[in-house]
């Protein structure tokens, strides 16, 4: 196929991509889901990156009255099938389109600054009221107070429901609502409020003056003003509970992750991104795609691709697979959470190939964030840092990471905790990790003695117990973990991943690099009992020894090698290394 689209990575709005002649990835019968929806509010959460504001433009392109040009741009996609829809839709409502996202600040002035000038600019995409004779002189002295930035709050709060007034006066037709990521301002209050976030009796803090504005500024727009409105929608990351604008809105309803409406409107699915990597010439590469950005569920829809590291790995291909997605979010409130033993557990597990069983909760309350600490997993999920498998019970699902891509987000959080944790030396890190990739292992093993004996105590180490199921988790597990976290200084240069099939069966860790030249590193780690008392140091090595030869038959044995040489990694390059923990003390070489 000759190629002669582009792809326009950081363009978000529908028209510029069609006209200059962009890849787009067909979504546009959503705009006929969301119509004739029988709600007449819809909410889809969905993680950041996933098509939300490029959903949106869609949409208001289709329906805009003001954009009859528009209606060629749909010409070649699925829509413009449906022509009876289009006919009596296509650009046949006012439409009023705002984001939120950009709605972020340290304190309430400046926010609130920040949303006069949003709001302002909304004004003047609609400036020709101004002109309109159907606007009485009040009406329009209203409109040029928002526009300049003069209206008291009050104003302010009911602006985005007077336009749609003054829209359904001027064309005497009802409008679509489109808000995009409404919950920015909270979430981002609500991370720059010191805690507790609810103010003193006479004080309000920021997080509650942010909910307080929102609640009237959206509530006012769609409950109660079902005579100028035909259809909403917003957009956001999560479903921010009842503390804020939807406890009494009895026309809305929420389509998020796990509901099977709309499950393949957001994030390309499988067959979306074949068609995408065999048009730029990359079908070849599909498999390994998948397991980098593939990975999540939404509803019934499996295998769900980012399409932000998509399109980002088709640009960039010769720089290889690199996190794209985890450098664009925010994991502030995640690394809050990871000094809790049982998150850093629950953590661990996820790292090391594991699912979870965990309750998810839809009307995600801020205020209770605090103190919940169960609710992390909710954001996890809703952000796109984990992925559901399959559900379990009454919102309870079975939960892990998504793909490679997170499992950085993941390793370096627990390289962080372990840095913060125990005052970490780099210098010896980097240093010892050369080692490793070097084939160096014997300086390997003495770097890594000096660095787990600076960090780790028998505290450290001492099983801890699953609260979910009651049993120990093994310290062989915390070794794992601790080992994939310190590696993770390789990440640029390797491809890091953790209990992987190959062979006839599953490694601990594997370090496939980048560059083909470069050795391949397959690690098994074991665990015995430190040396006891009384016995001779000749039976405590004969004892590790005979581990380490464990090790390397076990890695022998089961052709754990076999995926390094899918990855054309040359025999003579693949270099086993058994990690055995006596205590806490590493061996290596016998």
């Amino acid at each position: 196929m000759k190629k002669t689209k582009t792809l326009k990575i950081g363009h978000s709005d529908f028209k510029t991509i069609i006209k200059d002649n962009g890849y787009f990835v067909d979504k546009t019968l959503l705009v006929k889901d969301f119509f004739e929806n029988s709600s007449y509010i819809l909410l889809m959460p969905r993680p950041k990156r996933f098509g939300k504001t490029l959903n949106l433009s869609m949409i208001e392109h289709f329906f805009d009255i003001q954009k009859k040009e528009s209606a060629k741009l749909f010409s070649e996609f699925e829509i413009a099938k449906d022509k009876a829809f289009c006919a009596e839709h296509q650009n046949k409502y006012p439409v009023i389109n705002v984001s939120l996202k950009s709605i972020k600040a340290s304190n309430w002035e400046t926010c609130y600054d920040k949303f006069k000038m949003e709001i302002s600019d909304l004004y003047k995409k609609h400036k020709y009221l101004l002109k309109s004779n159907k606007l009485d002189e009040l009406e329009k002295e209203n409109f040029r107070q928002i526009l300049n930035e003069k209206a008291p709050q009050a104003k302010l709060e009911y602006s985005l429901k007077h336009l749609s007034e003054y829209l359904k006066i001027h064309f005497e037709k009802e409008v679509i609502i489109l808000v995009d990521e409404y919950d920015a301002p909270i979430i981002n209050a609500f991370k720059n409020t010191p805690k507790p976030i609810k103010g003193e009796k006479g004080k309000t803090t920021y997080y509650e003056n942010v909910v307080s504005f929102m609640q009237t500024f959206l509530g006012k727009a769609y409950k109660g003003n079902e005579e100028n409105f035909k259809k909403g929608l917003l957009t956001g990351v999560m479903r921010v509970g009842r503390e804020s604008i939807f406890s009494e809105w009895n026309n809305f309803s929420v389509f998020g992750i796990t509901s099977f409406y709309f499950a393949d409107k957001f994030g390309f699915t499988e067959a979306e991104t074949k068609q995408l990597l065999a048009y730029f010439g990359l079908s070849e590469r599909t498999d390994d795609v998948a397991k980098w950005y593939d990975g999540y569920k939404f509803g019934d829809i499996d295998k769900i691709y980012n399409p932000w590291s998509i399109v980002n790995y088709i640009a960039r291909e010769r720089e290889g697979f690199i996190p794209y997605w985890v450098n664009t979010g925010d994991v502030s409130l995640i690394q809050e959470r990871i000094k809790e033993p049982n998150i850093k557990d629950r953590i661990q597990e996820l790292i090391a190939g594991k699912t979870i069983v965990k309750t998810i909760r839809e009307n995600f309350v801020f205020a209770d964030f605090e103190y919940k600490t169960e609710l992390l997993w909710t954001l996890l999920l809703y952000s796109g840092f984990l992925t559901k498998k399959e559900k379990v019970g009454l919102n309870r699902y079975e939960l892990a990471i998504p793909n490679y891509e997170l499992k950085f987000v993941f390793t370096d959080l627990i390289l962080d905790w372990i840095e913060n944790r125990y005052k970490f030396n780099q210098d010896l890190l980097i240093t010892t990790s050369n080692h490793l990739i070097n084939k160096e292992l014997e300086e390997f093993e003495t770097g890594f003695k000096q660095i787990v004996g600076d960090t780790l105590s028998y505290f450290d180490i001492a099983p801890t117990r699953d609260r979910n199921k009651e049993i120990a988790i093994p310290q062989e597990q915390f070794f794992h973990v601790y080992t994939l976290g310190l590696l993770a200084v390789l990440s640029d240069d390797y491809i890091i991943k953790s209990n992987g099939e190959s062979g006839e069966g599953r490694y601990d860790i594997m370090l496939i690099p980048h560059d083909k030249t470069k050795n391949g590193i397959i690690i098994e780690i074991k665990h015995i009992e430190n040396r006891k008392e009384k016995e001779e140091y000749s039976a405590f090595k004969d004892r590790i020894n005979s581990k380490i030869e464990e090790a390397l038959d076990q890695m022998e044995r089961k052709r754990y090698d076999k995926e390094l040489l899918s990855h054309k990694i040359k025999l003579d390059k693949i270099v086993r290394v058994p990690i055995v923990f006596a205590g806490k003390e590493p061996f290596v070489v016998k």
